[in-house]
């Protein structure tokens, strides 16, 4: 039995699709193709569709979400696109998190660490935002399900005063990429996702060291930061989070090539 889909008579052929796609350098070209037909509502879109993504464009923002922990998550064109090896952050997080607790996503594109770990969890008070005004935009349809907020500024500058001390869970997704490398990254990403999400400085480790800094004044005691890094980074991150004056612990996961910190504020 063909797993073809069977397009409407209007559509270009299936074939076709494959074809375009696959020669455009697309590895995944039949799931592509599928879920572009799936996602055009008129045989013009799909075509314009079809050859925004052979020119370059990442597939969620042509398609206009991505899936991450099993969720739909909106990404608006220029948004941070959700990776699958976050989602072992999120794992983490989930473990550490009871239902009314106090989250905070940082850094946090289009939400879905926030929304992920909420509908996870379920009853947390969420939180999550971001410098970029596109991320925030995605962020806020994303979480809503959950009631959370999201507010546009640098780090913690925009968070309500009232969660000082109070964060039991503080998710940073910070760009860890260094600047000198930033140009080495893929394309997709390179061209078509707001540098800001990419670019952590020199080391890489520039914005994370200004998240350790803030974050003992907005963990509640107990409270944990949970971020990502590369693997050459984790001397550099460990150095940083112990330096903040946070308990760390570290976690990989070799199958999605993840690595994540845990800093944690001592109780008392």
């Amino acid at each position: 039995m063909s797993l073809t889909p069977s397009l409407p008579p209007s559509f270009p052929p299936f074939s076709a699709l494959v074809t375009r796609l696959r020669a455009a350098g697309c590895v995944f070209a039949e799931d592509e193709a599928q879920l572009l037909a799936a996602a055009a509502a008129t045989p013009a879109e799909l075509t314009v569709m079809v050859e925004r993504r052979a020119a370059g464009l990442p597939l969620e923002h042509v398609i206009g979400w991505a899936e991450f922990c099993g969720l739909r998550i909106a990404v608006d064109s220029g948004v941070f696109v959700p990776r699958r090896r976050t989602e072992f952050l999120v794992e983490r997080a989930v473990a550490l998190t009871g239902p009314g607790a106090v989250v905070v996503d940082l850094c946090c594109g289009s939400g879905a660490l926030g929304a992920a770990l909420a509908a996870a969890v379920g009853g947390v008070d969420l939180h999550a935002a971001d410098i970029d005004p596109a991320a925030v935009r995605c962020a806020r349809r994303n979480i809503a399900a959950a009631g959370g907020r999201a507010y546009r500024g640098d780090l913690f500058d925009p968070l309500p005063t009232a969660l000082r001390g109070r964060v039991d869970v503080l998710l940073a997704n910070v760009p860890y990429v260094p600047t000198g490398e930033v140009e080495l990254l893929p394309a997709e990403a390179r061209l078509h996702e707001a540098r800001v999400a990419l670019d952590g400085g020199a080391d890489g480790l520039d914005v994370l060291r200004r998240v350790t800094a803030g974050a003992t004044h907005w963990l509640a005691p107990g409270g944990h930061l949970l971020f990502e890094t590369s693997e050459r980074q984790v001397p550099g991150a460990l150095r940083t989070v112990e330096d903040a004056g946070l308990v760390p612990e570290v976690a990989e996961c070799e199958e999605r090539y993840a690595v994540v910190l845990t800093g944690t504020r001592p109780l008392g």
